[in-house]
């Protein structure tokens, strides 16, 4: 009887996705420090002397949209727009086309999703005075964030963990959207909804027939993204749809595909502004309360999720489905190095700050982003201490040679 191949659980990236993604850690380090500045900047002008200015700016209208909602609609759709690509690269051509090599980070990022929502919805539910609808706030890794902590302190780390946490924060991004887009429409229209499809398919078509020009593909983006907006269901939707519909295999001929042309030009400005001007326009919460803010089942769903569930989620996930199947880690990488990876995933920021903003409004939306902001602190603290003393160890030893070195 033929052995079974065995599954590869964070397999040695070869030299052409080793470099890949180092642009992409590159760009993002760039991105999460900007916005970590932004947010930084947000919170001390909201409980300033200003605070007033800071919230006259956020609701001050520019056309059909106030500067707020410019950011979390707007901005932040750019965002989603290049998540987008990254996903659809990664299901056609990168660590996702390949079932045994991202079965374990998948696995390990719906447990990642389910558990966090678990554990606050327990406490809201529980306790007294709960809010359950904010079940999906600690749910969301942020990738820039994550993926800076990680750069900065673990620059002597195996390679397979880098991959392992974009396929992981990749396919968490992908869960959450999913979950926006069922469970915070509000006031949904479906004449704007399918005029808003019919733009995603005008989009495609384009593709499909090669066309290149920014100017024939920039009217049904525009509105793809309008209409999703006014039929209830939150633009952002827009950006990964058409990310999933653009094309990245490159034609015989095609030096690059029109996904990674696009990625190229787009990424920065995703990294360095759109996600900081969402941050600057949203991380801006009054922090105040005291035993109050402590005691609010919402601050402590969002905690828990994020500083315990998330870990729990990610590491039990993986761990789990390792004893369960044949897929076995490569010896370069330890269990103690997968927790690491597993502490910075409870860096919700970005996404989770989104969430807070549909979950909630007034006072629980400000506790609620007050718990965002503190649960990633914590987060990347914990994660950043516990791979800053596993780079050394990875620094001081030689590479091993495991079942699936080259």
């Amino acid at each position: 009887m033929p052995t079974l191949p065995r599954l590869r659980f964070l397999p040695d990236p070869t030299r052409r996705d080793a470099a890949r993604l180092g642009d992409l850690l590159r760009r993002e380090t760039v991105g999460g420090v900007l916005a970590l500045l932004a947010a930084v900047v947000a919170v001390l002008w909201a409980n300033s002397m200003l605070g007033g200015s800071y919230e006259d700016l956020r609701h001050y209208e520019v056309g059909p949209l106030n500067v707020e909602q410019w950011a979390a609609d707007g901005a932040l759709t750019l965002f989603f727009f290049v998540t987008g690509l990254e996903l659809k690269r990664e299901f056609v051509v990168g660590s996702l086309a390949r079932i045994s090599d991202a079965i374990v980070p998948v696995v390990a990022a719906a447990c990642g999703v389910a558990v966090p929502a678990l554990i606050y919805v327990a406490i809201n539910v529980l306790g007294p005075d709960g809010h359950p609808r904010g079940w999906a706030i600690p749910s969301a890794t942020d990738i820039a964030f994550a993926v800076a902590v990680l750069a900065v302190v673990g620059s002597a780390l195996p390679g397979q963990l880098r991959t392992f946490l974009l396929t992981l924060a990749v396919v968490d991004d992908l869960i959450v959207i999913v979950i926006i887009a069922l469970f915070y429409a509000s006031g949904f229209h479906l004449v704007s909804l399918l005029v808003a499809v019919a733009c995603c398919a005008a989009y495609w078509l384009l593709q499909h027939l090669r066309v290149s020009s920014v100017l024939a593909h920039l009217p049904f983006f525009l509105g793809a993204w309008w209409f999703t907006h006014e039929s209830g269901i939150h633009a952002t939707i827009a950006g990964v749809v058409l990310g999933l519909l653009t094309r990245v295999r490159a034609d015989a001929g095609e030096e690059t595909s029109p996904a990674e042309k696009v990625e190229h030009a787009l990424g920065p400005w995703s990294a360095g502004l759109a996600v900081p001007v969402f941050a600057l326009m949203s991380a801006g919460v009054v922090i105040g309360g005291g035993a109050e803010l402590i005691s609010d089942p919402v601050v402590l769903g969002v905690l828990a999720g994020l500083v315990v569930g998330k870990p729990l989620g990610v590491f039990g996930g993986a761990w789990l489905l390792t004893r369960l199947t044949r897929a076995e880690m490569d010896p370069d990488v330890g269990w103690i190095d997968v927790l690491g990876v597993a502490l910075l995933a409870g860096i919700g920021f970005t996404v989770s700050l989104l969430v807070a903003d549909l979950s909630f409004t007034g006072a629980e939306r400000e506790a609620a982003k007050t718990a965002v902001l503190l649960g990633s602190l914590v987060s990347a603290l914990l994660g950043a201490a516990l791979l800053t003393s596993r780079n050394r160890v990875h620094r001081h030893r030689p590479p091993l040679s495991g079942p699936f070195a080259d």
